[in-house]
């Protein structure tokens, strides 16, 4: 790859660093559990990043690449130190999707969810991505991530109705 693309694919990568840096690390702490750990995987995703762009078959697909990494960083962190995922914990940072009143309702119900309908939702929600994005993020198709979230959302339904 010529000099040129180089400089393209860094630039690319600097800019999504610039101006995506705090959902990267709100998403990775939502993960982690941990700001100082949160703040360590989305600068070891982009170092790996920048290692491996050229891996990278399309220069519109770099941010679900990136997302793909740091969600993998994310939860290999919180796997390796034991650490509980965002929604085992009431206390985590505000979402705007989730009304204060029942917050620990909801994190309760979100927390008996099986991870991929957890990570859908997340992914979805709290990172604001679209479907296209999650499934790439997640390795799975964009039906996978509607049936995912849908299945997500009857379940919480249900739960939350009870309560």
């Amino acid at each position: 790859m010529g000099l040129a693309n180089d400089s393209a694919e860094l630039l690319a990568l600097k800019t999504l660093y610039e101006e995506r840096l705090p959902v990267f690390v709100r998403t990775a702490r939502a993960i982690t559990r941990d700001p100082d750990a949160a703040r360590d995987v989305v600068q070891e995703a982009f170092a790996v990043a920048i290692r491996r762009r050229r891996s990278l078959r399309s220069a519109s697909r770099l941010e679900a690449w990136v997302w793909r990494i740091v969600v993998r960083l994310a939860l290999e962190n919180r796997s390796r130190e034991g650490r509980v995922t965002w929604a085992d914990q009431a206390e985590e940072p505000e979402s705007p999707h989730v009304v204060d009143n029942r917050r620990s309702e909801v994190l309760e119900a979100i927390r008996h969810l099986p991870e991929r309908q957890r990570l859908a939702l997340f992914l979805r929600y709290y990172a604001d991505m679209d479907y296209a994005t999650v499934a790439e993020v997640l390795g799975v198709t964009s039906g996978t991530v509607g049936a995912a979230l849908n299945a997500a959302h009857k379940t919480l339904k249900v739960r939350l109705e009870r309560a």
